[in-house]
């Protein structure tokens, strides 16, 4: 039994050893894992120095593109159609033809009418000397005495018929009024014109224009005469402009209606959608990133870095272009400001700043 002592009392300090090292491995442990966390809670970020530096503003509209010169070509005969010598896109020439009627009935017409002309000149010389004049010497008959003879022979109507046959030939062929592209060809060879609605447009892009909205608030930052941008949508050509009309007036959504002219047109299809961009230098202002500014409540904030953490900043931004807001007041300059990594940032969150 003392024996049995003894080996207890023996091992008792190995024991306390034992349980001594345990202990300090575990709070070894925890420290480490608090720091490990700390770690992962710190957000990487980047920062800008806020400084004053030249700022353009930029006014960006959608809009469609117009053509300011365009004609539609009709027939002014139902007759049936011989020839079509355009297609849709085609590029035309002022006077170059783009079709015709057949010339059959027409021209059967004219002979008719040629006839009627001649047989009411006949009558008209009875109608003159059965009032007593010569009809030879048509000087020495009155004005008014003329005009009735003329009416009463029928002559007056016999030529205005053949002169209306004679313009109806002249636009059984249809020609392009000026230079241009063709569009809506809506008749074809062998079928029966018609003469209520267009055979073809031809429009003129090298006249083309741009109408686009602007902000009520923009109306100051845009002049007549000023060099506008297009983009077209479907395409990544740029085309140049100058604004030549702004209604003075705002509609109900706020808007104020501008119209620009292009420079060329060419490759631009009349109602094509595009972008317009006009910039505007502002002098130097304070400047950040557009994705320095986030929301919080419906209120603008950004944040700058202080320490090590990231301070929450009540900020009101002024204009605006595709990339940076201007600010008037919540931030001074010097202000290291956080542009990337703030979009679940709160005040006072650990950050550190990302080295590249």
């Amino acid at each position: 039994m003392r024996a049995i002592k003894n080996i207890a009392l023996l091992f008792a300090p190995c024991l306390v050893t034992l349980s001594a090292c345990s202990g300090n491995d575990t709070k070894t442990s925890e420290s480490e894992v608090m720091n490990q966390g700390n770690l992962e809670l710190t957000v990487e970020i980047d920062t800008i120095t806020l400084k004053a530096k030249p700022f353009n503003s930029d006014i960006v509209s959608n809009g469609r593109v117009k053509a300011s010169e365009f004609a539609d070509i009709y027939f002014r005969s139902p007759e049936l159609i011989s020839d079509v010598m355009v297609h849709n896109g085609q590029r035309v020439k002022k006077g170059q033809i783009l079709a015709r009627l057949d010339m059959f009935k027409l021209n059967a017409e004219k002979a008719r009418q040629a006839a009627a002309v001649a047989q009411a000149r006949l009558d008209l010389q009875d109608v003159l000397i059965g009032q007593g004049y010569n009809p030879d010497d048509m000087t020495s008959v009155p004005a008014d005495v003329m005009s009735l003879a003329r009416i009463r022979s029928g002559l007056e109507q016999a030529e205005a018929s053949y002169n209306s046959t004679m313009r109806d030939i002249e636009n059984a062929t249809l020609t392009a009024p000026f230079d241009g592209i063709v569009a809506n060809v809506k008749g074809a060879a062998h079928t029966m014109a018609s003469t209520a609605e267009p055979f073809c447009r031809v429009i003129n892009d090298n006249n083309m224009s741009v109408e686009f909205p602007i902000l009520e608030s923009e109306l100051a930052l845009l002049q007549q005469g000023e060099t506008v941008e297009v983009t077209p949508y479907s395409s990544n050509e740029r085309y140049s402009g100058r604004v030549t009309e702004i209604n003075p007036m705002v509609d109900e959504s706020g808007h104020i209606a501008v119209k620009a002219a292009l420079n060329s047109g060419r490759g631009l299809v009349d109602g094509v959608n595009v972008r317009i961009r006009s910039s505007h230098s502002l002098g130097d202002k304070l400047v950040v990133p557009k994705s320095a500014v986030v929301l919080r409540s419906g209120r603008q904030v950004a944040f700058t870095f202080q320490n090590g953490k990231a301070m929450w900043n009540y900020v009101t931004t002024g204009l605006e272009n595709l990339d940076s807001y201007e600010i008037i007041e919540g931030l001074n300059e010097g202000d290291a400001v956080i542009f990337s990594g703030n979009e679940n940032l709160a005040h006072e969150t650990p950050v550190r700043i990302t080295t590249k």
